[in-house]
């Protein structure tokens, strides 16, 4: 049965006549006439008595209406939801970021997005880059921002890779700190100093830096969290490697000083999809919002320590 046909089906029964109902529905009596009879057939039976003036429903028409209605009823509600969703007045948007990007660049395309849809549900999930990567394809997330050094690239087969913006370590040391004054440091140069890291293993440790010939850092406390890291350097217990996404939860009394590039790599940040579905309108739009915060936080950055370089922007000179 069509939907066509049960809706004029519903607009004569309304009516009790045919003629009124064409005129509702602004089409000519007989093609009104040929839909009801084409129902007729398909069901098998008369839905309408034919009276000297108008119609009236049969003990058939009057089951049937019911359930046209029914059906009517559930695909108007489709059509509402549906459009709802293009039009970002209901949905939802799940979102998944590896820490530093918390930090800063997530939770302001957040707010941004919350701000321009607000009956749009948001869900963030945190977590390192393979995990999303999981969620993406396993379906409980629909878009994650992760990272990847440039030799280690992410699985662009799978994966589609929205380039946001290109990060390179910073390190943080107390204002004390014999470098304090400095803009670029070499790692050579913190050779003597303690490291804070969230391990002790040295390529952990320094977040995938290139590490000199001969260079061994120096670990003696161990803080998974970046409020522990930055609250022992701020005390002078050591230095530690910062990455430029994570530079606005450092707290006042603090330096931070480039890296070098011969000693540090550039960590690339896209926000994921899975290749091959379609991005739904959310996830469209979150997009927009990602990369405007991306571009406002690089613009921030250029003017004070350089970490961050926006997509198709030079990188800042090591001087």
């Amino acid at each position: 049965m069509q939907p066509d046909a049960l809706h004029t089906f519903r607009t004569v029964a309304a009516h009790r006549s045919i003629t009124a109902a064409a005129r509702s529905l602004r089409y000519t009596q007989s093609a009104v006439s040929r839909q009801i009879a084409a129902l007729e057939a398909e069901v098998g039976a008369p839905l309408f008595d034919r009276l000297p003036r108008g119609v009236a429903l049969t003990e058939e028409g009057r089951c049937l209406l019911g359930h046209a209605e029914a059906v009517l009823d559930r695909l108007d509600t489709a059509r509402r939801d549906l459009a709802a969703l293009r039009d970002l007045t209901a949905g939802r948007l799940r979102v998944g970021a590896f820490p530093t990007a918390v930090a800063a660049l997530v939770p302001r395309a957040l707010a941004a997005f919350r701000s321009a849809h607000p009956a749009v549900a948001l869900h963030l999930v945190e977590g390192l880059t393979p995990r999303l990567m999981d969620r993406l394809l396993t379906g409980d997330a629909d878009v994650a921002v992760v990272s990847a050094p440039p030799d280690q690239p992410l699985d662009g087969e799978r994966f589609d890779l929205h380039h946001l913006v290109d990060e390179v370590l910073l390190v943080a040391v107390p204002r004390t700190h014999r470098l304090a004054h400095r803009r670029t440091v070499r790692l050579p140069e913190l050779a003597d100093d303690a490291f804070i890291a969230g391990s002790a293993t040295a390529e952990e440790t320094l977040l995938r830096a290139t590490l000199p010939a001969g260079f061994r850092p120096r670990v003696d406390i161990v803080a998974a969290e970046w409020t522990g890291k930055l609250g022992c350097v701020a005390a002078g217990l050591g230095v530690a490697l910062v990455p430029a996404l994570a530079v606005r939860a450092t707290p006042p009394d603090l330096a931070l000083l480039r890296l070098h590039p011969d000693d540090a790599s550039v960590r690339r940040v896209f926000a994921a999809t899975v290749a091959g579905r379609s991005r739904p309108p959310a996830v469209r739009r979150f997009l927009t919002h990602l990369d405007e915060a991306a571009a406002g936080l690089t613009h921030r950055d250029d003017e004070a320590a350089g970490g961050l370089t926006h997509r198709d922007a030079p990188a800042p000179g090591p001087g």
